[in-house]
């Protein structure tokens, strides 16, 4: 019998394939050299390097282009790639794809669970089965984006792998099927027309794509969170206790008044907070979103003298000063524009459209890109400040370089530059990465920075989802997570302290409203939360978190030690079920024996009802086996919709 097929062995391709000698995937490098030169086929590979650092090497001598991925694997099991292509020929080669690196999924039924949503809904999980077709996600908003996070999961064979490509530009993730029923999952930069073109000797070195698996997705995500926490965050110094933060920007907005701001930082001390930043509008003539992005210089209408006397009432109080800028952002109507409208992105002929009623600065241009480090500079240098906040609030539009090709991949990096250029500047200050939110949230922006803002939607009851997403990817504390005021300022909803705070207290902890707003028994609960966090902190921040699968509407996450469980229950919406299901507690770090709830907080959780023995149990009366927690669980009582409890777990002494 004749097959229709090749008539020499073409082997599937399983690392970076290339098309046009047999193999019809979807290709991994893709390019051409003014047309011609379109099939890529590298031979000849080498490798290097040892069992934890490697580099395969390989050339393509017809169309004279050499590769070379660099492949570390780190302690935690989590595996990183990156790829780097040079042009070895004369003129210019146009490079339409690279990806930075592939994994290969075993065949069979795969499930594909990935991260969508939008501004103040980030983060939320989707999952869908493979079809026999390639799967692909494409983003081009110019950063990470609110919605195709640059991250899956992938279920198949009884295993399941995890993939995150650490860039914060636009972006692509493919899964293909290849001939034998195996899938090829790639990740990489992605390209606008002709943005990539290499000169002779030119080299384009791509993000990293980083990699992991386990049994379940929990088990990756807590390869991925143990990774970022201890082998990417690069600290300024030695790590200390991630500070209960005073953000001012709901409180007061574009309001600033001295007096006041020196009131809340007094408030803001005695409840125990250790960081007052300092939001948006201290700078030009900023009262509103309309004017004076670009103009970093202190409004002095709102401070006459300067930002020195609100830091140094901050700084005898206790606490850090931090600050707001969103350097990358010019308005219409600012000093800088009017001076040099030809720094904002632009394509001649295309008008300029507005976000947010603002345009995005070139940072190609070196004297942009000067330009902000000095203003950053005079700022960071001329005052004692601990913390930046770096917003990004628009995605890129008509991302235009002044030679009028599109400039999107050297405008991230130029960004990275210049944050590069100020942690070399000011190595003691901490960046918030903030993009609206949860926009710029990935392991290139965080190789620079130390907290993510999850999301502008602090609303206890979203962030629910979102922290939950986000902790797929990130550890508790590097995700800011803020009690707000009630009503909340996006939705409306109204929701009891007790739940604004536990829903926040696992992760980087703050307080987003105005405190001379409470009254003396809020301010004694808010004060009594902080005091349970910091207590609670060590262990929170110190490894271990979990996050279970929401069930029934009931969210469940915290962290497990050998002599610890930190438990967070919190129900979202009403019950199906009449009594909630029992919540197993894999708990790895936990050590096996007798244990029982040893704390609740609050004291008496809003449960709809409590039978004897769970109210025995929750008084710590009754004892329970680890192999309890592990298969049959804990029958907590029901909460009644948008509450929550935390509970302490410990091992019974003598048992």
């Amino acid at each position: 019998s004749r097959i229709n097929g090749m008539d020499i062995a073409v082997p599937p391709a399983v690392l970076l394939p290339t098309g046009g000698m047999g193999s019809f995937g979807w290709p991994a490098v893709a390019g051409h050299r003014d047309g011609r030169d379109f099939i890529v086929e590298f031979s000849g590979w080498s490798a290097s390097g040892d069992a934890s650092k490697s580099a395969l090497s390989a050339n393509d001598t017809v169309a004279k282009l050499s590769i070379h991925i660099d492949i570390e694997v780190f302690a935690t099991g989590v595996l990183s790639m990156r790829t780097t292509l040079t042009n070895d020929g004369e003129g210019i080669y146009s490079l339409d794809r690279c990806m930075a690196g592939s994994m290969l999924v075993e065949a069979g039924p795969a499930q594909i669970t990935s991260l969508s949503g939008m501004w103040g809904r980030e983060f939320h999980t989707t999952a869908e089965q493979m079809g026999t077709g390639v799967w692909l996600q494409e983003s081009r908003r110019g950063r990470t984006s609110h919605d195709r996070f640059p991250g899956l999961f992938i279920a198949a064979g009884g295993v399941v792998s995890g993939l995150h490509l650490g860039w914060s530009g636009n972006h692509l993730l493919a899964v293909d099927r290849l001939d034998d029923g195996r899938r090829l999952v790639h990740a990489g930069e992605l390209f606008e027309a002709g943005e990539m073109r290499l000169g002779a000797g030119d080299s384009y070195h791509g993000p990293k794509m980083f990699l992991a698996a386990g049994d379940t997705i929990e088990d990756v995500a807590a390869r991925f969170r143990a990774f970022v926490s201890a082998q990417l965050m690069d600290w300024p110094a030695k790590r200390t206790p991630r500070p209960v933060t005073l953000n001012t920007w709901e409180g007061n907005y574009f309001d600033h008044q001295l007096n006041s701001l020196k009131a809340q930082a007094d408030a803001a001390a005695e409840l125990g907070i250790e960081r007052f930043v300092l939001d948006d509008g201290w700078f030009g003539r900023r009262d509103d979103d309309t004017s004076s992005l670009g103009d970093w210089f202190v409004d002095r209408r709102k401070y006459p003298d300067g930002l020195t006397p609100l830091i140094e009432h901050v700084r005898s109080l206790g606490m850090e000063f931090g600050i707001w800028f969103e350097p990358e952002m010019i308005n219409p109507d600012s000093d800088l524009f009017r001076a040099h409208p030809e720094w904002a992105l632009q394509v001649e002929g295309r008008p300029l459209l507005l976000s947010r009623n603002q345009l995005v600065l070139d940072l190609t241009r070196p004297e942009v890109g000067d330009y902000l480090f000095d203003c950053l500079d005079r700022v960071l240098g001329a005052h004692d400040i601990a913390y930046m906040k770096w917003d990004m609030n628009r995605d890129l539009t008509h991302s235009g370089g002044r030679d009028g090709r599109a400039a999107t991949s050297r405008q991230t990096r130029a960004v990275y530059a210049l944050i590069d250029r100020v942690r070399q500047a000011h190595p003691n200050v901490e960046i918030e990465s903030c993009a609206s939110g949860g926009g710029r949230a990935d392991y290139g922006v965080l190789e620079r920075t130390h907290r993510l803002w999850t999301s502008d939607c602090t609303d206890a009851l979203e962030r629910l989802e979102i922290q939950r997403g986000a902790s797929l990817f990130f550890p508790p504390e590097i995700l800011g997570a803020h009690i707000s005021a009630s009503p909340n300022h996006q939705t409306g909803r109204r929701h009891s302290l007790s739940f604004r705070a536990i829903v926040a207290l696992a992760y980087h902890f703050g307080v987003e409203l105005n405190p001379l707003t409470l009254d003396s028994a809020e301010r004694d609960e808010l004060a009594e939360w902080i005091v349970l966090h910091k207590r609670l902190r060590a262990d929170l921040h110190g490894g271990g978190s979990f996050h279970l699968a929401p069930r029934d509407g009931r969210f469940c996450w915290g962290v497990s030690t050998p002599q610890k469980i930190i438990l967070f229950a919190a129900q979202a919406r009403q019950t199906m079920a009449e009594q909630p299901a029992p919540l197993k507690l894999a708990a790895p770090d936990a050590i096996p024996g007798q244990w029982r709830i040893a704390a609740v907080h609050p004291k008496t959780p809003d449960f709809i009802r409590v039978s004897e023995p769970q109210r025995r149990m929750l008084g710590g009366d009754a004892a329970f086996g680890f192999e309890t927690l592990r298969r049959g669980g804990l029958p907590l009582p029901m909460l009644r919709p948008e509450a929550a409890a935390i509970f302490e777990l410990e091992p019974v002494k003598g048992a």
